[in-house]
């Protein structure tokens, strides 16, 4: 047997097992989205329709029936995959950002490093909803006293929790806080496989730090960054728990808060169709990176 055959022998257990657990739900959610919304008969479900959810998602007639609308650009911060793209946009590059940055500076020898680190992933580890409760104390008018000196700066509204764009950035605060640890460790373990004699040759030949960080430290850690920002995307593109716990949806209406909404209504075939149109916006920006980090490889190579 072939080394191509045996690896994929190898594989076939982990992929029986996804087509279980991701394949089948993902059909399932595709063909439910296809058929009717049987509001007032005696079966969930009503009759096949085809594409004829997708249309109305999408040309916005059914918007009448939505919590809010999946996409409009006559009130951005109402769209849900406008909220949800603008949040996940300015969160991974903020983000990833300060991930490297700090990844960096915990690569480097210095005392107390091991205690630096595990501060540094505390706040990856605490709960979404725990997290979503204390910045809504934070930001409480009556309660905090930042929101005041915040609101005499022309930063913030009187109220943040009841403006979408308050709301908005408080988010993006919390998604950024949440995850800059998550994806340090990720970059972290990248520079960790970076050979040291490369830097002792670059201090020989006169490099300074930022060429050092230039011409080794990005192009080596590249690959590594990109797949920590598929992870920091498809989560930010899932945000949900963190909304509801901090300033719901109805504020802060992202695709996940449209698709729970759209269930509590009992639109099992709406719902699911707006589902699967996520998954396949994830599933694209997913491919992007993918793209990508197969261009940065072969350039390596």
């Amino acid at each position: 047997m072939d080394e191509d055959r045996y690896g994929y022998l190898l594989i076939a257990p982990m992929f029986l097992v996804l087509s279980v657990l991701a394949f089948y739900p993902l059909a399932r959610t595709f063909w439910v989205s296809l058929r009717a919304d049987d509001l007032y008969g005696t079966e969930p479900i009503g009759a096949f329709e085809g594409i004829r959810n997708y249309w109305m998602i999408l040309s916005g007639d059914a918007n009448v029936v939505l919590s809010y609308p999946f996409f409009s650009l006559e009130n951005p911060l109402s769209s849900a995959l406008v909220v949800t793209v603008g949040i996940t946009l300015i969160s991974v590059v903020i983000g990833t950002v300060l991930g490297l940055g700090m990844a960096v500076i915990l690569n480097k020898e210095f005392r107390a490093r091991s205690v630096a680190r595990t501060i540094v992933i505390l706040p990856w580890a605490i709960p979404i909803v725990i997290q979503g409760m204390m910045f809504y104390l934070l930001f409480q008018p009556s309660i905090s006293s930042l929101v005041e000196p915040l609101h005499d700066l022309g930063v913030l509204s009187a109220n943040p929790l009841v403006s979408s764009r308050d709301s908005m950035l408080m988010i993006i605060l919390i998604d950024v806080w949440r995850k800059v640890p998550f994806i340090a460790l990720i970059i972290m373990a990248g520079l960790a496989s970076i050979d040291r004699s490369l830097y002792d040759v670059a201090k020989v030949a006169g490099a300074s730090k930022w060429q050092q960080f230039r011409l080794i430290t990005l192009p080596l850690v590249k690959p590594v960054v990109l797949i920590g920002m598929i992870f920091y995307t498809i989560s930010s593109m899932k945000i949900y728990g963190i909304v509801e716990a901090s300033t719901g949806c109805s504020t802060v209406p992202t695709l996940t808060c449209l698709v729970v909404d759209t269930f509590r209504m009992q639109r099992w075939a709406m719902a699911s169709a707006i589902a699967f149109l996520t998954a396949l916006i994830i599933g694209g920006i997913v491919m992007v990176y993918l793209v990508q980090f197969r261009a940065g490889v072969n350039a390596d190579e």
